[in-house]
């Protein structure tokens, strides 16, 4: 029992040292995720150069999270980093995906399969909000990118078929991704289908004008026939 005094001082100092990393590590999580937001609502927004800003911010947040936790192997993959860590996925591939550049890898990021995973689906809803603020203004083509870009999400999702213990719940947000697909779906197809009538109504009024033959008003001047004949006209 000589002993118990020092092995709990030992102890201690471990305990501190941890607590001290941890608390470092949330300071650093919240951080990095303000900058991913930021950088998120200034693609939004076609700030390019806010947003490289703020990438470039989080870029820098996250090297320093994941070399601080080096040692510390049970903090880095505890949830407020991971999700941190999620939060830094989604926004990089929202921003190259609206800006249509390409595609960064996880290891181009740093972050495990799951995490990568799992920030993939949560760009779902970021692509939907860009599609939505595009159909404000009418139907456009962007808005069927944007679409085709959340079903290539969607079908490499939900081949992922394993256990949420290896995936950090992926299948929960795939579910999800899907239902925001669908709705984004009727959204595109209703401004489509509200475009193409414009269209033909466009073009029942061209004819109509065009077809309007002339008579002469009182002074001789020609003007568009003004009703459609009636019954005993001659």
């Amino acid at each position: 029992m000589d002993k118990l005094e020092n092995i709990a001082e030992e102890i201690r100092k471990t305990f501190d040292a941890r607590t001290a990393a941890r608390d470092r590590a949330l300071a650093l999580a919240r951080q990095l995720t303000r900058a991913c937001a930021l950088s998120i609502r200034a693609v939004h927004r076609d700030e390019s150069d806010l947003m490289n800003e703020h990438l470039a911010e989080a870029r820098k947040l996250a090297d320093i999270l994941r070399r601080e936790l080096a040692t510390h192997p049970d903090l880095f993959y505890a949830g407020y980093t991971q999700d941190a860590l999620k939060e830094f996925v989604e926004a990089n591939v929202t921003c190259a995906l609206i800006r249509n550049q390409a595609l960064v890898t996880p290891d181009e990021l740093g972050v495990s399969e799951a995490t990568y995973l799992n920030g993939l689906a949560e760009v779902v809803g970021e692509l939907r909000r860009r599609t939505l603020d595009i159909l404000r203004h009418g139907y456009s083509q962007e808005a069927e990118r944007l679409l085709s870009y959340m079903d290539e999400i969607y079908l490499v999702l939900v081949t992922m078929d394993y256990p949420d213990a290896i995936t950090n719940g992926l299948r929960r947000q795939t579910d999800l991704a899907r239902g925001i697909i669908e709705k984004t779906r009727g959204d595109v197809t209703f401004s489509l289908r509200g475009e193409h009538l414009e269209q033909a109504l466009s073009r029942v009024r061209d004819q109509l004008n065009g077809s309007q033959p002339k008579v002469p008003n009182g002074d001789g001047v020609e003007n568009s026939q003004s009703r459609l004949p009636l019954a005993g006209d001659e």
